[in-house]
């Protein structure tokens, strides 16, 4: 069932959570292209700590009810923008990336200055899957963030009285 589950769950992926280096899964936007997962990282784009000098990592997609289907290592290997693979696979990638700010030419080749495009092969099979997924809650507290702000007593413009 190894396989031909993560071909079947890679397939239908538009979000992943990647795993890298020890530290905690992070959710990011993917493609899926020619049996692997494909990201990019860099300015403007989602940031994934670690992934430069990573050779593998640890990928756990969704399936159709929301809920974890599997979990399964996968060889990193960066995108060269200089490489044959780039002209195939970047359109295609831009061709997915929502709410992208200009089209797909430029953003092409803004990935090409700035940024880094990355693949996802299985390296072999599930970590967990079907009967061995957890049944208890993963949930961890919200990790400290810029976006995070304290939550301050609401402002009153008029005086309210209480009845």
């Amino acid at each position: 069932m190894g396989q031909p589950l993560i071909d079947e769950a890679m397939r239908k992926a538009a979000v992943a959570w990647v795993e890298v280096a020890d530290q905690p899964a992070r959710l990011v936007w993917c493609v899926p292209v020619t049996g692997s997962l494909w990201l990019v990282t860099g300015p403007g784009e989602q940031q994934l700590p670690g992934l430069a000098g990573a050779d593998r990592a640890v990928v756990t997609l969704r399936g159709s009810h929301g809920g974890r289907v599997v979990s399964w290592p996968a060889a990193v290997r960066r995108l060269d923008p200089a490489g044959e693979r780039w002209a195939e696979l970047a359109p295609q990638l831009a061709g997915k990336r929502l709410n992208a700010s200009g089209d797909a030419a430029s953003l092409v080749a803004r990935w090409a200055a700035e940024c880094e495009v990355y693949e996802f092969a299985p390296a072999e099979g599930p970590v967990a899957a079907a009967g061995s997924l957890p049944d208890t809650s993963l949930a961890e507290p919200p990790r400290e963030s810029p976006a995070r702000r304290a939550v301050r007593t609401p402002f009153r413009l008029h005086r309210v009285r209480r009845r």
